[in-house]
């Protein structure tokens, strides 16, 4: 019987490894992609822990090369989806009812597996199937994961923990329930510890979950499967069902057991994922809970006594780190018009040293933008910039479909601050410079605020602490992480909690207690150890 009061392991940043030259991680990495390159795999859906394949069958190919098949996926379709639903209500019954340090050791188990022999299964996953650098593997599939693990399991800790107080005579608590039904997690392909804590984050406070990856990133996402298996999750918890789009969403959002969403992606797709429960909400059995993290036009603004040196630092890494696929990647810039010259040389200096190429040559900074659909999109863009009179190629711009889909980075100035590369999400190595009268901050201020439906990162930069401070006060909703003197990208766990608002997301805030938060149903539970055998009160006995 466990009665023990039991306390998380404080939990600490996972530090991340250098991948350098003549390193031992370098070596046991390098080794760990040839071995998994030469070897493709199965991956099949697994529901009730068991393997379910399908006749639709989708080859799963490296980004970065072509002729590259890393495994043959199979897709789910409603029979498959119906039988995960199933299972996963069933299995909810046991799972609710484990103790809740018993949950947690199987996340503490899989963070400390991650950050030992999984390591290079999860980084080379990654690399491989999303055309990840390694470093940048590195702090995404093993680092964030591993500190979601841990610092999720402090973090439940500390919910459960949060309970009333008590008058004489009575004893109150507060009992956490897991949601009556399952979780739905939808999961991006840009962040492999994205994938893997959006199911996870629910199952750790008690819920069962229908897990669908992203097309284009089930290779990692077999992985980090087989890494909760390795943890011992049990089955039925986790159900994981690739496949497309309606195929998998019409028969969860149908079932009467749906009882939350658990988000990554496109503005456009939650949207409609919220219509279509919107339109079903009287067939549910409670309100499901919606959590999204969705899209982001995320700036840098300059002030004039900002260091140009570090603002163009600030573009390079933030704008082209895994070729911009990020939801917080830098894609607008505001400059006063005395920086440019400065930030222009600094920035072309940088750029011209940035080589792009396979993720096995680890001297390459950038590497292939996801699939098709993603070269398609984004290279439109920069098409039409280059015959737009608004528009002036400042560098880059080229691009290549021979091998991989490669996309040099792409920085443009506009004169016109509303033109659509400053407005729309591009999700991809394309950053927009638009210049300003250095008088007239507080006007691109506004600018800043107005021009972007999205409010997920930003920052600012500026030696002047009044700009700062009149920058943070009226960007206040602009941005859910917002950046001083820093690039608005890498958000770190128990550091930075992730998550923006308007158009970007429910701001419920990855890397805190505050999105577990979303996954429990409170009940209040008040016992009394004297009851009273007669109604009356003093207040009305005669005198």
């Amino acid at each position: 019987m466990n009665n023990a009061i039991m306390q998380i392991p404080p939990p600490v940043n996972e530090p991340v490894l250098s991948y350098a030259p003549d390193s031992p991680e370098r070596a046991s990495l390098k080794a760990k992609l040839a071995e998994m390159k030469s070897e493709p795999v199965e991956i099949p859906a697994i529901i009730g822990g068991e393997e379910v394949v399908s006749d639709d069958v989708k080859d799963v190919r490296a980004p970065h090369n072509h002729e590259l098949l890393l495994g043959r996926a199979y897709m789910c379709g409603s029979d498959q989806v119906e039988r995960a639903i199933k299972v996963a209500v069933e299995a909810r019954h046991d799972w609710a009812r484990m103790h809740w340090t018993d949950r947690a050791a199987i996340f503490l188990r899989a963070a400390d597996l991650l950050a030992g022999s999984w390591r290079d299964i999860a980084n080379a996953s990654t690399m491989l199937g999303q055309s990840k650098n390694a470093y940048q593997a590195e702090i995404d599939s093993a680092c964030e994961m591993i500190d979601f693990f841990r610092f999720n399991a402090r973090y439940a800790e500390q919910i459960y923990a949060d309970q009333p107080i008590s008058s004489p005579g009575v004893w109150n608590h507060v009992e956490y329930r897991p949601l009556e039904g399952f979780v739905f997690a939808v999961t991006p392909f840009n962040f492999s510890s994205i994938q893997g804590n959006l199911p996870t984050a629910p199952a750790l406070m008690g819920n069962t979950v229908i897990w669908k990856p992203a097309s284009s990133s089930l290779y990692s996402a077999h992985f980090m499967y087989k890494l909760l298996e390795a943890a011992g999750l049990p089955p039925g918890v986790i159900n994981m069902v690739p496949g497309r789009g309606a195929n998998v969403g019409n028969p969860v959002f149908a079932s009467k057991h749906f009882a939350g969403l658990h988000f990554t992606g496109s503005t456009s797709t939650f949207q409609f994922m919220w219509k279509t429960i919107g339109a079903k909400i009287a067939d549910y059995r409670s309100y499901p809970r919606i959590v999204g993290e969705t899209g982001g036009k995320d700036f840098i603004v300059a002030h004039a006594s900002a260091d140009a040196e570090q603002v163009a630092t600030a573009i390079v890494r933030g704008g082209f780190e895994y070729q911009g696929q990020k939801c917080s990647a830098a894609s607008r810039v505001y400059l006063p018009k005395s920086q440019w010259p400065a930030v222009r040389v600094s920035m072309e200096s940088q750029l011209s040293e940035i080589t792009m190429g396979d993720v096995e040559d680890f001297s390459n900074f950038m590497n292939a933008v996801i699939d098709r659909a993603a070269y398609d999109s984004i290279t439109g863009y920069i098409d039409e910039a280059k015959k737009s009179d608004d528009i002036e190629v400042v560098f880059g711009g080229g691009y290549s479909d021979e091998k991989g889909f490669f996309i040099e980075p792409t920085i443009l100035l506009t004169s016109n601050p509303s033109y659509r590369t400053m407005c729309e999400e591009i999700f991809g190595p394309v950053v927009t410079i638009y210049l300003y009268d250095e008088a007239k901050f507080d006007e691109v201020l506004e600018l800043v605020d107005s021009t972007s439906p999205y409010a997920l990162t930003g920052a600012v930069f500026g030696n002047d602490r009044s700009a700062v401070v009149k920058a943070s006060d009226r960007l206040v909703d602009a941005a859910g992480n917002f950046y001083i003197n820093d690039k608005p990208t890498g958000a770190v766990v128990g550091q930075q909690p992730f998550g923006g608002a308007r158009a970007s997301g429910t701001n419920d805030k990855a890397g805190s207690y505050l999105n577990l938060i979303r996954w429990v149903s409170a009940r209040s539970v008040k016992e009394t150890f004297d009851p009273p055998r007669h109604f009356g009160y003093p207040f009305h006995q005669a005198p």
